[in-house]
């Protein structure tokens, strides 16, 4: 399971994470007010997609093809519902647990739904106490947390994610994308948390240099932190191991303004 992601401005986004990879979702983030529509749409894995797409539509199908959406939808909800009451009652059921908690995971993730991811971070920290060296579910619990401190705007949720993606690492520790998640944590938390971001990025980028989700944020953190010439030089790095990527463009953009105040 992966990601995603975002930026610093208005944006739309196919994603969650989440590979973050994770989801379809809109999201709005007006920190400076540069339009970047299209910007990490590319950082998405299609295959994640699909099944997120498939996943909504599985949900909204259940009531039968004549229904309005609006009764599709409130039924899928019920059915959610009563899927989870279900897995409270078997709690020692953990195929259960796990299916549930990730398939709610990814629907949620879409949904923006703040309130059932919630729900699934339950029910996959559940399943990992479990199964404790599912990494795979650690990565997932991880993405639940930073999905909630995303869309919930909680610092808190971000500090869960990081427990997450530490022992997910502990695992594994050259996975650069659930390092470069980590390092978001702390770059989209409030107040952001630039130097701890940069290492994460530091770390990602030593292991995959062509990683193009960790450039692109690295570029973004040194030029909040006035550091442009270093950022500056990440972005040819970016150039030259992807010329056509959108990003380039409105990094390049970013870079010749001034950086908001820290």
């Amino acid at each position: 399971m992966g990601r995603r992601f975002f930026l610093d401005v208005p944006v739309l986004l196919e994603s969650p994470y989440m590979e973050k990879n994770t989801f379809l979702v809109a999201a709005a983030v007006a920190l400076l007010g540069f339009a970047f529509g299209f910007f990490l749409a590319n950082t998405f894995n299609r295959g994640e997609m699909d099944v997120l797409r498939a996943e909504n539509e599985r949900l909204r199908s259940t009531s039968g093809s004549s229904a309005q959406q609006t009764g599709q939808t409130e039924l899928a909800e019920n059915e959610i519902q009563a899927k989870i009451s279900e897995a409270d009652a078997s709690p020692e059921n953990l195929g259960f647990q796990r299916s549930l908690g990730l398939a709610l995971y990814r629907y949620s993730s879409m949904k923006q739904d703040v309130r059932l991811l919630g729900e699934s971070a339950r029910l996959i920290e559940r399943a990992i106490s479990l199964s404790p060296k599912d990494r795979e579910l650690k990565v997932a619990a991880g993405n639940a947390h930073f999905d909630m401190g995303y869309f919930g705007k909680q610092n808190e949720s971000f500090e869960k994610a990081r427990k997450y993606y530490s022992a997910a690492l502990a695992d594994n520790p050259t996975d650069s994308n659930v390092i470069t998640d980590l390092g978001l944590s702390y770059f989209l938390q409030d107040p952001q948390d630039l130097a701890a971001a940069k290492r994460e990025f530091d770390r990602s980028l030593k292991i995959d240099p062509k990683n193009e989700k960790t450039l692109q944020f690295a570029i973004q953190t040194l030029w909040r932190m006035g550091r442009g010439d270093e950022a500056a030089d990440l972005l040819e790095q970016l150039k030259v191991i992807n010329p056509k990527s959108p990003a380039v463009n409105e990094l390049s953009s970013i870079l010749t303004q001034n950086p908001p105040k820290q």
